[in-house]
């Protein structure tokens, strides 16, 4: 699995602004990725230092439209800490 195809989108909610002046990060990424991998990809893509990898998955949400109803894809969410001593990643520094 490529790099590119591990970290999907960056997930950007109100507790995740209030994270990253710690230097922590929540992404999307692939439902088979495991810590090892995102780990890497995040180091390669943004040239950091990653100091820990949570990852949680998160179950869909059941939606409905008059009589029918279903539930939106489930997806994993992985939250990174970054050393002290590496950079902030510049996409988020705009953001906070």
């Amino acid at each position: 699995m490529n790099s590119y195809d591990i970290l999907i989108k960056p997930v950007l909610t109100e507790k995740s602004y209030a994270n990253i002046p710690q230097k922590t990060y929540t992404f999307q990424v692939h439902k088979d990725a495991n810590k090892v991998q995102i780990k890497n990809a995040v180091e390669e893509i943004f040239g950091v230092k990653v100091q820990r990898v949570t990852t949680s998955t998160v179950k869909g949400k059941l939606r409905r439209q008059g009589r029918n109803q279903g539930y939106t894809p489930t997806w994993k969410k992985a939250t990174i800490r970054l050393t002290d001593d590496s950079k902030a990643i510049e996409f988020f520094n705009s953001l906070s």
